[in-house]
């Protein structure tokens, strides 16, 4: 039977105005429980008078979380949102991980306001006992509906962050980290890369160590251990998501050897046939970058000599010989593109595994193909000078916010590719071959806002320029701008400049972002 308002009013009154032994009033206790089945009026005092008293009666615990567990259900968002944000209250002892559990299924909600209100009590109890909230929301996140699942996610990605540093001790930590690797074992590509973004935050991982543990997971997940089918789309896009979650955490002591070796295995031979995961993404310059951004941190390798030959091979490709007639009235009308940022790429890998095998290029490569590889090199350089001697006219005395223009960006992108390409075919130059010259990717952020290497001013080195290294922001698939260099001889295509990576998994999950199938579950709190 419901209660008024008046009994209501009553009722909190008798146990209001209790000062010793207040279990002894279960049945006033248990009138205000019955208010949940009133009107809005009722509600809205029930949601407010269940907790207030909640602690004084344990053996009433469980109809107590039932009554106001009705009230966050309520059709009315005012009264839900009113008994939301009362939970916390309950969330004492045994009762906190159900309470938890109950607030990590609430995220499913489509009020924006009551979202927040739920946000908010998370991380409320969150402060209380960060170990039990946890509990409520791996178990969800691992058992619950996928909608709850995916925002269960999020929330462990975006609030971690926030929760003081005294309620993430170690063992916290570490529970996250086992609880996370069982998720890890069926996830789409997306709850894979927020799920890195929770681990790469933990102080506990911090260490060699624990970055090596993070590459080991992704290691499991990129499925190296498999030959790369190019067309198929989704298992190119896994190989991106992974090797991008992977590129933070290589260093001189965690190293790239196993993506490298990869990548020079399975995915070089097949460049060409590679089939992108997004309409208007380069993959095979998208791969190229990631190879070459990893080759710095490769350590020893079992493969180094067959691989330096795959790139070797590669950089032919990709560096043309010169027209057999550059003079004369017989002249080819047609010269061969020069795909800069694609041998930028080349380059600097072959350079940095070079290092490794200085006396590749005299000892493993015959005198003919060495001359023809010059020769390539030589007409290379010669269209590079042209293409330099034009960026710098064009960024000629342009400063301040002149550069920020979305043409000059890709000039002085453009000019960072030539000039790097320069330094590297320099040095393969020397005889015999030498690889101590030192450059900065062009794609990579600058450590300073500062002038182009080349508006009237001598360029900095590629050491200037700086090698930052940060965590991935999660991918975006725009912002491709297209140099187009000035026409003339050497005319070409620069390439293709990214700003931001790209990617996302399609597909639903399985170990490995495959297919993890949908769940209809009704109220489980």
């Amino acid at each position: 039977m419901a209660a008024t308002v008046e009994e209501l009013y009553r009722n909190y009154g008798i146990l209001a105005d209790e000062k010793e032994d207040l279990g002894q009033h279960k049945d006033a206790y248990q009138v205000i429980l019955d208010g949940v089945k009133g009107g809005p009026k009722e509600k809205r005092l029930a949601a407010q008078f269940i907790p207030k008293f909640f602690a004084s009666f344990p053996d009433m615990a469980d109809a107590a979380i039932n009554a106001q567990l009705d009230l966050c259900e309520d059709e009315d968002v005012s009264i839900r949102r009113q008994a939301i944000k009362e939970l916390p209250r309950f969330a004492a002892g045994e009762n906190l991980p159900r309470v938890a559990d109950i607030l990590t299924q609430l995220l499913q909600t489509d009020d924006s306001a009551e979202f927040n209100q739920v946000n908010t009590a998370l991380i409320s109890i969150f402060k209380i006992d960060s170990r039990g909230t946890l509990g409520g929301l791996f178990s969800q996140i691992l058992q619950g509906e996928d909608v709850v699942r995916e925002r269960a996610i999020k929330f462990l990605s975006t609030k971690l962050k926030t929760m003081p540093e005294e309620t993430m001790t170690k063992e916290v930590e570490d529970y996250i980290f086992i609880e996370t690797k069982k998720v890890l074992e069926d996830v789409t590509g997306e709850e894979f890369v927020l799920l890195m973004r929770v681990l790469s935050g933990l102080r506990c991982l911090q260490t060699v160590s624990g970055r090596q543990q993070l590459v080991e997971l992704v290691v499991e997940q990129a499925f190296l251990e498999q030959a790369l089918n190019p067309a198929d789309a989704d298992s190119v896009d896994r190989l991106l998501q992974c090797t991008r979650q992977a590129l933070p955490l290589f260093s001189k002591n965690v190293h790239s050897t196993r993506f490298v070796t990869y990548f020079c295995d399975h995915v070089l031979p097949n460049l060409s046939m590679l089939t992108s995961p997004v309409a208007e993404l380069d993959i095979q310059l998208e791969v190229l970058k990631l190879l070459a951004e990893m080759s710095p941190f490769c350590g020893d390798m079992d493969k180094l000599e067959p691989n330096l030959m795959m790139l070797f091979e590669k950089l032919l490709e990709f560096m043309p010989l010169p027209p057999e007639e550059e003079d004369g009235e017989n002249a080819v009308s047609e010269e061969p593109k020069l795909q800069f940022s694609y041998v930028e790429c080349l380059l600097f890998s072959f350079h940095q595994l070079g290092k490794k095998l200085p006396d590749f290029l005299i000892d493993k490569i015959n005198a003919e193909r060495l001359k023809d590889f010059k020769i390539r090199l030589q007409y290379f350089a010669r269209g590079l000078q042209v293409y330099i001697r034009q960026l710098r006219v064009a960024l000629q005395g342009k400063t301040g916010d002149a550069l920020k223009t979305e043409e000059n960006k890709i000039k002085v992108v453009a000019l960072k590719i030539t000039n790097n390409i320069n330094v590297l075919i320099k040095d393969l130059f020397h005889n015999p071959p030498s690889y101590k010259s030192s450059v900065s990717l062009s794609w990579k952020p600058v450590q300073k806002t500062e002038a182009p290497a080349a508006v009237g001013q001598k360029r900095p080195s590629g050491d200037d320029l700086g090698m930052a290294k940060k965590v991935s922001p999660l991918p975006r698939r725009d912002a491709r701008q297209i140099y187009n260099p000035p026409s003339g001889k050497y005319s070409a295509t620069i390439g293709n400049f990214s700003y931001e990576q790209r990617g996302g998994f399609r597909g639903g999950r399985a170990r490995g972002f495959g297919g993890r199938g949908s769940r209809s579950r009704g109220r489980i709190y």
